[in-house]
């Protein structure tokens, strides 16, 4: 459900209202673009209300301020509103009780709550007849709801337990609707007529008189925008989108461009050059002096390698699209969205409004994998509708979508380590050159870095700072300029976690194949689980320690200790992930096989095997989708999935030579819970880091080629091979 809330109930914080039908309609501020975020956030009020699930609601709340900050991404949904959540179940469980207590004249103590009812022995009041009667009044301050003490884990009904995500009948039916299904009387269509590159862009002159022959087309507008969100815009409106379609390629149009217009390979150059300079960047973590012991070690006990990734783009299924109009002194506008709280201000700007005077309404998302986490294409809309003083949905190609994606940033990454004649890690010192998204979108969120160079964006660079035991270690951030130049980058499902670990862990696999060691015995004597990598409470108890038992169990599912039988060109590839921040670790253990031909370098990804602990399951099989979803966008990321930038734009617009893995390819997947009553962490991302170092293993397995480039294309594991 969607929209404002209802009156007349009882709602002891704002995050639900009990009516007086019964219902219970919890309010969520996150976006659901496939992860049943909804259902896992109404199973957490549930548990604590104690609840009859029937009853349940989940409502889709508008940008009202007192919702605070909104935002779906990072794997934080679950993570950080259980605690809020639970507490506001509880409340309610709690009013309810004492006010069914006075109904029933029954001790408090001898009361419980159980499925929308307050018991007595045999006697019983139901929520809904509590509510009704007017006198459940109870409200709660925020320190209140800190003293609650919540339910122990032993007491839980719905939490860990399975059912049916609410929000399965809307898709399936076609009554669910997306940003691009939004309709309002009066509106028109509009396509955007884009620029050559992002940046650095103004139009000498257009020329719509070929499009004024299509019988719909009403008009282009040129933007004019003062957030400089749309440099050179045109914007074709016409009664249907199909015209508006065709009247954006009929408008001829003179730029004047000083844009950045470099390539991937400039941009990789660029990186590479960076992670040399010893002082470029900032400091994301630093243990002990790395840099003295590798300069003091002896030839050949440094240890380096050049890990690489080239510019990926999002390609939501929905492309991308907005509906903006005006209400009154109300500004309105329907988009999928996930991070409504930086949006708004930008759009707010466009307009020359206050931003109270602004209200995004919420749909379901047609795919958001990040992209829609900065919603600057809603700016081109809103300007337009004010220019026609009507209501315009615009909307995107998929080429016009691609132009004007936020793609994760090409990356360098430079790693040098030193071990003892055991093993150990002595020293590691990790460079990584990047676009940073969080300095583009917002960068209020910038951290100081702890060497005092400046800031950095944690999110260009989390995970690097891994759970094996090291005497000596440096993380460094660097922004590569040259990428901010040519492109807005972006967070990509995984963020920095998924080009991160592809570099950690396959170092960390060079490391063992060098000194002679079985690479998962070699990762289990470095998850000690000591000092910093014993984990801090609640989100990250018991540390390297979880990790050490998803690896020691996926050894078991994959049947590790076989894979020397396995045949010719067939090997297995082990990698661990703990995306994506260690305040809220996800641990996983993924174990790849692969096939490959040697005459062509093809890869073949036979089965993938995960094993998973991401505390407790709000939504056990929401969280089997988003594992499953995550390793298949890992899986298509490392072998199918990327593109180069030619000239500022990429080279590949489309889903004929942009090609994401396709049916044909899935593997064999095999994916286990760790089942436990820890506090939860994220599921919409983890599954994705580990795959594609996992890949890169056992290709080293089977054939002795080491790769280092994402996507790993056949001719370089020919290459590798020295074929």
């Amino acid at each position: 459900m969607f929209g404002g809330v209802s009156s007349g109930g009882y709602d002891p914080t704002i995050w639900y209202e009990i009516v007086g039908d019964g219902r219970i309609l919890v309010h969520v501020t996150r976006a659901e673009m496939g992860q049943h975020i909804g259902t896992a956030l109404a199973r957490v009020v549930a548990e604590e209300l104690e609840a009859n699930w029937d009853h349940v609601e989940v409502v889709h709340v508008d940008t009202d301020p007192r919702w605070g900050v909104m935002i779906t991404g990072g794997s934080w949904s679950v993570h950080k509103s259980f605690d809020q959540l639970s507490r506001a179940g509880a409340a309610g469980r709690i009013a309810l009780l004492e006010a069914g207590a006075r109904m029933l004249g029954a001790p408090l103590n001898e009361c419980v709550a159980r499925d929308s009812e307050v018991r007595h022995g045999t006697r019983a009041v139901s929520y809904a007849t509590i509510v009704s009667s007017g006198r459940v009044t109870r409200q709660f301050t925020e320190e209140d709801l800190k003293a609650i003490t919540l339910k122990p884990a032993s007491e839980r009904r719905f939490l860990n337990r399975d059912t049916v995500a609410r929000d399965v009948p809307s898709k399936v039916n076609g009554t669910a609707v997306y940003g691009i299904d939004r309709k309002v009387d009066g509106m028109v269509f509009a396509r955007p007529v884009l620029p050559p590159t992002r940046y650095g862009n103004s139009i000498l002159s257009w020329d719509d008189t070929a499009a004024r022959k299509l019988p719909g087309y009403l008009r282009t507008v040129e933007i004019v925008d003062p957030t400089k969100t749309c440099q050179g815009w045109l914007i074709a409106v016409a009664e249907s989108w199909p015209i508006a379609a065709k009247a954006a390629d009929l408008i001829e149009v003179r730029y004047k461009s000083d844009g950045g217009a470099a390539s991937d390979a400039q941009m990789l150059a660029e990186g590479a050059r960076l992670v040399e300079e010893p002082n470029a960047g900032g400091v994301f973590y630093q243990e002990g002096d790395p840099l003295t012991r590798i300069a003091g070690a002896g030839a050949g006990e440094v240890h380096e390698g050049t890990y690489r990734t080239h510019s990926a783009l999002h390609m939501p299924l929905e492309p991308l699209n907005a509906l903006a109009w005006q209400d009154g002194n109300t500004w309105r506008v329907h988009a999928g969205n996930q991070w409504q709280s930086v949006t708004l201000p930008l759009v707010a700007k466009a307009l020359g409004i206050d931003q109270a005077n602004l209200v995004f309404e919420t749909s379901y998302l047609g795919g958001g994998f990040g992209r829609r986490l900065y919603c600057e294409y809603i700016v081109p809309a809103a300007l337009t509708a004010q220019m026609m003083s009507r209501p315009v949905k615009l909307i995107f190609a998929r080429s016009d979508d691609t132009k004007f994606d936020q793609p994760r940033s090409p990356t360098v990454q430079r790693v040098r380590s030193v071990t003892n004649e055991t093993g150990a890690l002595l020293a590691y010192d990790h460079a990584c050159a990047s676009g940073w998204p969080t300095d583009s979108i917002s960068p209020e969120l910038l951290a100081p870095s702890l060497d005092g160079q400046g800031k950095i964006d944690l999110f260009a660079i989390n995970s690097a700072d891994h759970w094996y035991d090291t005497e000596s270690q440096r993380i460094r951030a660097i922004r590569n300029a040259l990428v901010h130049a040519t492109l807005l980058p972006g967070y990509l499902r995984s963020v920095s976690s998924g080009y991160t670990t592809w570099a950690v862990e396959t170092h960390i696999d060079e490391l063992a194949h060098k000194l002679g060691r079985d690479p998962a015995e070699y990762r289990l004597a470095l998850l000690g689980g000591t000092g910093r990598n014993g984990g801090v409470a609640p989100h990250a108890v018991g540390g390297a320690n979880r990790l050490r038992a998803v690896l020691q169990r996926v050894m078991e599912k994959a049947e590790w200790s076989g894979r020397e039988a396995l045949p010719p060109g067939r090997g297995m590839g082990l990698a661990l992930g703990t995306g994506q921040e260690r305040e809220m670790p996800t641990w996983i253990a993924t174990v790849a096989q692969v096939f490959v031909d040697v005459s062509s370098g093809a890869v073949t990804v036979e089965k993938l095997t995960s094993v998973v602990d991401a505390g407790t399951l709000a939504h056990p099989d929401g969280a089997l989708a988003q594992v499953e979803g995550s390793m298949l966008w890992g899986l298509s990321l490392a072998l199918f999935e990327g593109t180069e930038y030619e000239n500022g734009l990429p080279r590949d617009l489309n889903l004929d030579t942009y090609t994401p893995l396709r049916m044909t390819d899935v593997p064999e997947l095999d994916i286990e819970f760790l089942r436990n009553d820890h506090m939860p962490v994220g599921l919409g991302e983890p599954g994705v880091i580990s795959i594609a170092p996992a890949i890169g293993n056992a290709i080293f397995a089977a054939v002795g080629a080491r790769v280092r480039d994402l996507p790993i294309r056949p001719e370089a594991v020919r290459a590798a091979m020295g074929a």
